[in-house]
């Protein structure tokens, strides 16, 4: 097929060769349209160039993603990190909040199981979290729950914060101005509704820092307090 053909008679342009336009169209389309309605075929029209000819630069849907991932993850800067392994690790979570805030639907893709076992050289986060936790006394295994539970908590904070932010005004949805909760039986739910006038400018409130040091501090000293038998069957799952 000739780059001709395969762009589909459009002229004026050179052919798309270079990884860094695809990308760049790649992010245009998601930006635009979100993650999901990414497709090989739409950004081969992006690009005005054949679907065929994108297939030479990326496999699929999800190769795209990993590149676009990949290349945003090397772009943050390794930091000097502090030498206390408890300070490391909150720092380096901290360092992943920050990036994928920025980058939501990253965080959204990167939730697939063994995604980001396939992000190469660009996981020095998770190594730095994982060998903070071991150099804090952890074994290799709870170093790997204490990772676990940090990336649910900071990807699930993420994601509800950046879904609450794209949802849509619904008619039968409360107001910014009406209090929540103000349905509910005062008798059964007295909190919730004393509460509910508040319960928006609370909720708005970036608490991510004190609930990731409070998370970390929790599981360091879970790991450290478990016995070595309870440490053992708890890494078998009985």
């Amino acid at each position: 097929m000739s780059r001709r053909n395969a762009s589909h008679g459009r002229t004026g342009r050179p052919p798309v060769t270079s990884r860094a336009e695809i990308l760049e169209a790649a992010r245009r389309l998601i930006d635009r349209d979100g993650w999901e309605k990414l497709s090989i075929r739409r950004l081969a029209a992006e690009l005005g160039i054949g679907t065929m000819t994108l297939y030479h630069h990326v496999r699929d849907k999800e190769d795209l993603l990993l590149l676009l991932i990949t290349e945003y993850a090397d772009q943050v800067p390794q930091p000097d990190l502090p030498g206390e392994p408890r300070d490391r690790i909150v720092a380096t979570a901290t360092l992943i909040h920050d990036a994928l805030a920025a980058w939501p639907w990253a965080a959204e893709v990167l939730t697939a199981d063994g995604f980001v076992g396939r992000l190469g050289e660009s996981v020095w986060m998770v190594e730095t979290i994982v060998a903070g936790a071991i150099d804090h006394g952890c074994t290799p295994e709870q170093a790997v729950h204490v990772f676990r539970h940090i990336w649910y908590y900071t990807v699930g904070e993420i994601l509800v914060r950046a879904h609450s932010a794209q949802r849509p005004a619904d008619a039968g949805r409360p107001t910014d101005g009406d209090p929540l909760f103000s349905g509910l039986d005062t008798s059964r739910m007295p909190r919730l509704v004393a509460i509910g006038d508040r319960w928006r400018t609370l909720a708005a409130q970036d608490t991510y820092p004190q609930g990731l040091r409070a998370l970390v501090d929790g599981l360091l000293a879970q790991a450290a307090s478990a016995a070595p038998g309870e440490t053992a069957s708890a890494e078998r799952g009985e």
